[in-house]
């Protein structure tokens, strides 16, 4: 909201710094972005009156203005905006002017022709496009006939540029604080002044004409309707909004459009009371609906996007036509225009949570929407429409209809809330007495009844965000002042902080992955309906988000390699070719009978390009299956599972390469898998060969493990076997480990495959395979017939177990 401290000033006297009031605000009340003054840093421009304009010779699109700027002689302007003519009043940057941005006008030529100085449109003097009105956004500003201008002045006091703007960001509890009345109270109890609230009647009335015989409402859902008025100005001019308006509404952010519009957004400012106002003669049945219409009607708003409705969103309709988005945005059907003649305003409030809804599903949050999220008083809502009927009929040269048609009256209700001293003293640690506590909440406006030491608050309306003794409290602290709170150190014993079991583990797993030379990644838990299905490691139902942001953040993951994907896309598009990346997060798994998913942790990593960086002494290795496996082997062990860890084969994940995808095993259950992924995932997601692999970290964290221990390293000496053999291509390592280590007793210490081979001299389907087998004793030296013994058992148990060929 942006406070006007000029017009702050017309509630009661404020003698105060702009700055001081702007932090005494932040401090109390609600956090401030800014002040502005648009005057800062402008220098030399004034008010200039153009007495001649004639085109440029020498060119088509100049003209040489002759320019009274209050001086003995006019000066010449040499000016190209389309608008310029004789008889206006402008504004003129003179000689060593500063403009916008700190340019510098100076004396030059133009074609040939002296500028001695520049005639300016707004937004070369400060003003951003959106508040200029739309006939000068393209041209220079002139400035009406009510302006009151004279040749020669500074500009800044005429265009508003000498205000102070206080630009706070409004809290969702207090939307009081959206309307220049709200603002008046709170500064008010801040500084313990009593705001003058200037609500001007309704005058201007046609006595003869019976509201009811023009239009007649009916409320189709009453429980989304907490209030409902209309009236109407009849034989309305639509001409530009009074000067002084004008420039209020550009200070406050908001474009002028015409008088009856400007009007409605004047009131919004004071007030906290979003209008609307209708063309009445584009009204058909003249009979208005407030209801639903049904799902995939299609509505043209006043920006002129045509919206598809949903069967929840709340209208405003004339008869079955829909005219308006309550709460959010009129249609363009029934717009004021340049014929408007009667003018029907509406003053409402709707129920907060069907408005909010509707803007964000449509992507519509005006200002009236926003309003209407927080909250209105309903104490004002009368009086709002009050002022918008004269204001209209007294800007329109119109009058208004005597009644208001209010099919829901508004219902201002005030709250009392009971506490006491004690309790008041206690929360805050103060030593408050009853006269300070009456006089913090009499600054407030809040009625007090005080018996015993205990308060009887009432509060009014407007305040609709105070319910409970802890609102009270709130803000008996906020005008107390936080500063003058006492500060205390909390008491009690104090404990020894450590961490759990599951964090030490996850931590241990976050130093290893990184010593890995993995970095770690955070991605978004909300992606796409496509993305959520891929890498899957159990079948589940999308949870999808009623009212997402976008179309990318719809649907919550179901896995965590999709996110590492993009973030080495996102690496690799910015010339990043080596990218080793791991996330630990939290996946989201729903059966279709429930609507809450459980949350999973999960554990992946993706890696492409080269670990090793290319130096002097060595090259760059591409990273493939194994050095991949090597990592998430290491991480296997070290977390010392009791059940044993085994890598199966798997072509039958659609995302991941058929033939370099292997699932990962504990014991009997898979807990992930590891691999390529499939050339058409990695160009579908524009990125190189890349290897990934995903755990279940709670079931790793679950599992059973070994009490972790430690040995001494024997120093008795190892005896080595070398074996090669020809076995069938299908028989995996895996397999042939374990049946080496079915018939050997401790000694056999470690299994090293050091060659595989086929191709020239070996028969077809047959691959060679040679191992070396590592034997120790721990106690003492073994003997060459112990190893011999040993290791022929071994050999026997694979010639058995499969048609092993010795070489």
């Amino acid at each position: 909201m942006k406070v006007s401290y000029n017009w702050l000033k017309e509630y009661f006297d404020l003698d105060v710094d702009p700055k001081v009031l702007a932090e005494k605000i932040e401090r109390t009340a609600v956090e401030v972005d800014e002040v502005t003054c648009a005057a800062d840093g402008l220098k030399k421009i004034i008010v200039g009156y153009t007495l001649d304009v004639q085109p440029h010779p020498d060119s088509d699109h100049l003209n040489v203005c002759q320019v009274d700027v209050g001086e003995d002689e006019p000066i010449q302007i040499v000016c190209g905006a389309p608008n310029v003519a004789k008889g206006q009043y402008v504004i003129v940057a003179m000689h060593g002017a500063r403009i916008k941005d700190n340019v510098k006008i100076k004396r030059s030529k133009m074609r040939g022709e002296q500028s001695n100085g520049m005639i300016c449109a707004l937004q070369e003097i400060g003003f951003e496009e959106k508040v200029v009105p739309k006939e000068y956004v393209n041209g220079i500003y002139v400035f009406p006939e009510d302006s009151h201008v004279k040749p020669g002045e500074p500009v800044y006091n005429y265009l508003g540029m000498d205000d102070n703007v206080i630009d706070t960001s409004v809290t969702p509890n207090r939307g009081d604080l959206f309307s220049m009345d709200g603002n008046a109270y709170e500064i008010g109890a801040i500084y313990d002044k009593v705001p003058v609230l200037h609500h001007r009647q309704l005058e201007t009335v046609d006595q003869e004409i019976d509201i009811k015989d023009l239009l007649n409402i009916k409320i189709d859902a009453p429980e989304d309707v907490q209030a409902y008025q209309m009236g109407i100005v009849k034989h309305v001019k639509i001409e530009p909004s009074p000067f002084w308006l004008q420039v209020r509404l550009m200070t406050a952010g908001v474009r002028p459009i015409n008088n009856v519009v400007d009007v409605t957004n004047y009131i919004m400012l004071k007030y906290g009371q979003p209008l609307h106002a209708f063309d009445y003669d584009k009204l058909t049945t003249k009979e208005i609906h407030v209801g639903y219409s049904p799902k995939q009607t299609k509505f043209v708003t006043l920006d002129g996007e045509e919206r598809e409705l949903r069967a929840t969103d709340l209208m405003i309709k004339d008869g079955d036509k829909n005219i308006a988005m309550a709460g959010v945005m009129g249609g363009l059907e029934t717009e004021i225009s340049d014929q408007t003649k009667t003018v029907v305003i509406e003053s409402a409030i709707f129920d907060p949570i069907k408005i909010r809804k509707t803007a964000r599903y449509h992507v519509l949050h005006s200002e009236a929407s926003m309003r209407f999220e927080r909250g209105i008083n309903p104490a004002t809502v009368t009086d709002a429409l009050n002022e918008a009927l004269q204001l209209t009929a007294q800007f329109g040269q119109g009058e208004a209809v005597k009644d208001q048609l209010s099919p829901v009256d508004p219902n201002p209700q005030s709250v009392e809330v009971t506490l006491d001293l004690t309790r008041i003293n206690h929360v805050l640690g103060t030593s408050l007495t009853v006269e300070e506590v009456t006089d913090i909440l009499r600054r407030l406006q809040f009625t007090v009844q005080v018996s015993d030491e205990v308060f009887k608050v009432t509060v009014p309306a407007r305040r609709w965000d105070i319910h409970i003794p802890a609102d009270i409290l709130e803000e008996i602290a906020r005008i107390y002042g936080y500063d003058n709170l006492p500060s205390t150190l909390p008491t009690g014993s104090t404990t020894i902080g450590r961490l759990t079991t599951s964090q030490q583990v996850i931590r241990g797993i976050r130093e290893l992955l990184q010593g890995s030379g993995l970095n770690q990644a955070m991605s978004y838990g909300l992606t796409t309906a496509e993305k959520a299905k891929m890498f899957m490691m159990q079948e589940s139902e999308e949870t999808k988000l009623d009212f997402p942001m976008s179309q990318d953040h719809a649907v919550l993951r179901m896995n965590l390699i999709s996110g590492l994907l993009d973030d080495v896309a996102y690496n690799v598009a910015r010339k990043e070719a080596n990218v080793a990346l791991y996330e630990q997060g939290r996946v989201f798994y729903r059966t279709a009978d429930v609507d809450r998913p459980s949350e999973v942790e999960h554990l992946a990593g993706a890696i492409t390009g080269s670990m090793v960086t290319k130096s002097w002494y060595d090259k760059e290795v591409p990273v493939d299956f194994y050095q991949l496996k090597g990592i998430v082997a290491l991480l296997l062990h070290d977390l010392n599972l009791e059940e044993s860890v085994s890598y199966v084969a798997n072509q039958t994940r659609p995302e991941m390469h058929p033939g370099r995808t292997a699932d990962i095993y504990l014991g009997d259950h898979v807990i992930g898998f590891i691999g390529q992924v499939h050339p058409q995932i990695e160009k579908q997601f524009k990125i190189p060969e890349t290897y990934v692999f995903e755990l279940d970290l709670q079931a790793l964290l679950d599992a059973p493990k070994r009490i972790q221990h430690y040995e001494p390293i024997s120093k008795y000496p190892a005896i080595t076997r070398d074996v090669a053999l020809l076995i069938d291509k299908e028989v995996s390592n895996t397999e042939i480990v374990a049946a080496l280590k079915k018939k050997s007793n401790h000694h056999l210490e470690d299994i090293q495959l050091f060659d595989v081979y086929s191709g020239k001299h070996i028969p077809e389907n047959k691959k060679s395979v040679a191992y070396t087998l590592t034997y120790r004793d721990k106690h003492n030296t073994l003997t060459e017939d112990e190893v011999n013994q040993e290791f022929e058992q071994a050999i026997s148990e694979l010639k058995s177990t499969f048609e092993v060929e010795i070489r």
